[in-house]
This record gives structure tokens, C-alpha cells and sequence, in this order.
């Protein structure tokens, strides 16, 4: 009987996917069973603390005699397990959990995190979004936790969005937004901070968080035999929605809530498909003054957001393959 070639690559195409699913399953069970050997180590010598650094020496010593070929057991790594077991005594959170993520991320959230509240949030984002170690660092020096969970947002989503697109959007939403990745210079304008985020759109998707696509700087849209210009056009896979981004150098001032409201309008009217939901608009400015921000919201009818942005001198590592292409993302809008 003759291969059908299509057949043939449907058939490979399926087992590759079964492969490539079966070999990050174990790799995950190899992690989640490590990482329960090492809370158990931890607890025993936290049992034995009293005899004092020289016990763990001579166990680092004596564990390297035994399995000469297993690493891991230095004595840094064993006093990182006997803070892992006193860190989270609740073994099966740590199976559920603080297992699913490499022991390289957990000694940087032991190292840089003293809040349990705020561990407990990296650790499942860090499962949520698969950072690498870069990334996650990146993400706690720029205080991430605070400036998403803490932070004193300012929107009317609660008052324009359905649940539960209302909480994602507060969730994603973040204050200030930190573009540290832009080179300062002196009196740049909206366009130049523009062109300086799509220069390293990259950079700029992994600050907006999960799920965003770009589609355009400057997007234009004719209204009315008018021209107008949005600064920046995403579309957001988990929200399902259009969001604008208006950037401004200055203070927060009352009329550009109008102003991002019509572009809303505009989207909603010419790009929105009845699947999608309703277009969110992100304004973006250097400060602004909460009270002055809430009540121009107050009445408007389209969902908008407003945060402050920070520009610093500091360069992040590089995050280019921490992310799906542009082209990936917006083919799976397609």
C-alpha cells in the first residue's frame, strides 16, 4: 500500500507534538522530585543546626565521596536547601508549587524576596509565563509585584468592562509603567519615546505583560474623510481586545481622556470584530495627579486606564528570546 505523503506528515507532525509533550512532562517530574530531595535534605540538617557550619562541610565532603558523579552538593547549595525547607515548611505547597519552577529561579526569589505574600506571586507568574532567569530578575529589580499588585491604579474598567475581562484588564494594568530600556535625551517628544519602544518592541511586550501584540505605531484610521493617528495599536490575546497606547511628556491633563476616547470609538467602529471585546485605552503620561485623573474618567464612556511611565539610565540584559515573534503572536489573531 502507498504512503500518502499529507497523511504521512499529519501522522509525524502528531507523534513530534506527543515526543515533545511527553519529554516536558519528565522533565518537569525530574524537577518536582529534586526539588523534594532537596527540601528533605534541608529539613535534616535544620534538625542538626546546632553542630554548625563544619557539619555541613563534612556532609558537602563525605556526599561527594558517595556519588562522585552528582553535583549539587556543595556547601552553598546545601545551606540554600536548609534555607528552602525553613523557607517553606508546607511540603506539599512545595510539590504543588515551588517544584514546578528550576531551583535556580527559587534561590533568586530566596535571595531577593523576604515577603511570603510576594514569593508566592512571583512563583506562580514564573509558571504562569515561563520567564528565564534574566527575565524574573529583571522583573523583581524593577519591582514588578509592586508596581502591578500595589500600585493605586487609576480606571474606570470596574465601571466599563463585564466581569471577568474587568479583572484582567485591572491586573494587567500596572503604575508606573518602567521603559528602562530607552536612552535618556534631553526634551524628547511623544514621537521620539515612540520610536525609541518600537525600536525594542521586544522589550516594550514583555513590559506590558502577557499576551500583547503589537500591530502598529502611528496606526492610521480615516473617520469622516479625516485622518487620525493612534501612537500605539495592540491587540490582547487574553483580553481579547483592541488597546490603544497614547504616550505624553507632560502632566495629565483632562482633555486627552477625550482624546483617547474617540480613538476608542474609532477602533471599535472600523477594527473591533463581533468577537472581540471592547477596545481599552491606555494613556500614558510622565505624572499626573490621581484625583485630577479619576474625575476625568469619571463620566467617559469607553474603558481607559492611566499610569504614570519612567525612563532610568539603566540597561536591561538582553530579552529578544524570552518572547514569540511578532509574526507568531499575530498570526494566531488571524
Amino acid at each position: 500500500m502507498l504512503i500518502n505523503d499529507f497523511e504521512y506528515i499529519k501522522v509525524l507532525e502528531n507523534i513530534k507534538k506527543e515526543i515533545v509533550t511527553a519529554q516536558y512532562k519528565a522533565s518537569v517530574q525530574v524537577n518536582v522530585e529534586m526539588l523534594l530531595l532537596y527540601h528533605d535534605i534541608g529539613r535534616i540538617i535544620n534538625l542538626h543546626k546546632e553542630w554548625g557550619n563544619k557539619f555541613i562541610e563534612n556532609l558537602s565532603n563525605d556526599i561527594k565521596l558517595a556519588f562522585p558523579a552528582v553535583k549539587g552538593y556543595s556547601v552553598r547549595n546545601l545551606k540554600y536547601m536548609s534555607k528552602f525547607a525553613e523557607t517553606y515548611s508546607d511540603k506539599e505547597f512545595v510539590q504543588q508549587v515551588v517544584a514546578q519552577i528550576p531551583w535556580g529561579h527559587n534561590l533568586i526569589i530566596l535571595d531577593k524576596i523576604d515577603n511570603m505574600v510576594e514569593r508566592v506571586w512571583y512563583l506562580k507568574n514564573i509558571i504562569k509565563n515561563g520567564w528565564s532567569r534574566n527575565v524574573l530578575i529583571h522583573q523583581i529589580e524593577s519591582g514588578l509585584y509592586q508596581r502591578q499588585v500595589l500600585a493605586n491604579k487609576v480606571s474606570n474598567f470596574e465601571n466599563r468592562l463585564p466581569s471577568p475581562q474587568c479583572e484582567l484588564a485591572v491586573q494587567t494594568m500596572k503604575d508606573p509603567y518602567v521603559f528602562d530600556f530607552i536612552q535618556i535625551r534631553e526634551e524628547m517628544v511623544e514621537r521620539d519615546i515612540e520610536q525609541a519602544l518600537i525600536k525594542d518592541v521586544t522589550k516594550l511586550l514583555l513590559e506590558l505583560g502577557t499576551g500583547f501584540a503589537f500591530l502598529g505605531n502611528q496606526y492610521h484610521l480615516n473617520i469622516g474623510g479625516e485622518d487620525f493617528y493612534l501612537d500605539l495599536l495592540f491587540y490582547n490575546l487574553n483580553l481579547r481586545c483592541y488597546v490603544v497606547i497614547e504616550l505624553k511628556t507632560g502632566e495629565f491633563k483632562p482633555e486627552y481622556v477625550g482624546q483617547l476616547n474617540f480613538y476608542l470609538s474609532a477602533v471599535d467602529s472600523v477594527l473591533k470584530k463581533e468577537l472581540d471585546n471592547s477596545t481599552i485605552g491606555l494613556l500614558l503620561c510622565k505624572t499626573k495627579n490621581n484625583l485630577v485623573a479619576e474625575y476625568s474618567l469619571k463620566d467617559i464612556s469607553k474603558p481607559i486606564g492611566v499610569s504614570e511611565y519612567k525612563i532610568t539610565d539603566n540597561l536591561p540584559d538582553e530579552f529578544e528570546k524570552q518572547l514569540p515573534s511578532i509574526e507568531d503572536i499575530q498570526s494566531r489573531i488571524k
